[in-house]
């Protein structure tokens, strides 16, 4: 006989949405700081595909501004990094130099955006990432990159400098400091996404 204090039959756990997967690109000149900026977010070791600069190098890459570089990135950099509970960022840094370029078509497939690092020093290095973007009308964000020192140019002069729209957001960012980072990647999240509502 069934007693009535009898426990009720188990619920179903609740079932949680998996978390939105979102691509996006971190791109730039070379020595910029694409591979310290996914590393300083990404919450999983980051993958490099850096490779020794060698004399073979020489003449090609400019290392003048970029003192104590001694290694390159030849294909990608690839992070992770969770916002909340419901969305997941997947960072893939692309290679600098113009020669590396050929593989930013399919680093870029499937992405919402990129962030464009520019170091004000060799601001020239930069137009390459900044004109591909706009080309393909991908979503960005330009993020001076002052490697923990005071800016030495406003981001209104650097807006002229590169000829970038009103519409395209700039910001300030230490690509060494998480917190930094995360303020340009959470800056591109909400253009982009204030770009697929129009």
């Amino acid at each position: 006989m069934a007693s009535r204090h009898s426990e009720a039959p188990a619920q179903p756990p609740v079932a949680t949405a998996a978390p939105l997967p979102v691509k996006i690109i971190v791109a730039g000149g070379f020595g910029v700081g694409k591979t310290t900026f996914v590393g300083s977010i990404s919450e999983i070791a980051p993958l490099t595909t850096e490779a020794a600069m060698t004399t073979a190098s020489e003449g090609i890459d400019d290392l003048s501004k970029a003192t104590g570089k001694t290694s390159t990135t030849v294909a990608m950099d690839f992070g992770r990094i969770s916002l909340g509970e419901d969305l997941v960022l997947y960072l893939f840094g692309t290679p600098g130099q113009p020669r590396f370029h050929f593989m930013w078509d399919d680093l870029v497939r499937g992405a919402i955006g990129a962030v464009v690092l520019v170091d004000s020093n060799r601001l020239e290095d930069s137009f390459a990432a900044v004109d591909y973007f706009e080309a393909r009308d991908v979503p960005f964000v330009v993020a001076h990159n002052i490697f923990g020192a005071a800016p030495e140019h406003s981001l209104e002069d650097l807006r002229e400098a590169l000829a970038v729209p009103d519409a395209v957001p700039m910001t300030t960012c230490d690509a060494r400091d998480r917190s930094s980072t995360k303020v340009a990647l959470l800056e591109l999240v909400q253009h982009a996404l204030a770009r697929a509502a129009t």
